[in-house]
């Protein structure tokens, strides 16, 4: 997880960067949407690594629900 949070410091700073003249401009909102990317992709992690603690099926389910395995039947 530590990757990820300086990855997104590094890519908020570049978007900072890119984006001093125009902040309108194609560079800057894809400099950001990068930020973003990297901001959900911890977020997945973090979901992910407290999910698996509890249970990996249901992560794997939150992911797959159609599987058999994730099925769930009424009586």
């Amino acid at each position: 997880m530590r990757h990820l949070m300086n990855a997104k410091e590094k890519k908020m700073t570049e978007a900072k960067q890119v984006c001093e003249g125009d902040e309108t401009s194609d560079e800057c909102k894809v400099a950001w949407d990068e930020v973003e990317k990297v901001s959900q992709a911890k977020a997945d992690l973090r979901l992910r690594l407290e999910v698996e603690k509890k249970d990996p099926l249901e992560f794997f389910c939150l992911k797959n629900p159609e599987t058999e395995e994730c099925r769930v039947y009424d009586d």
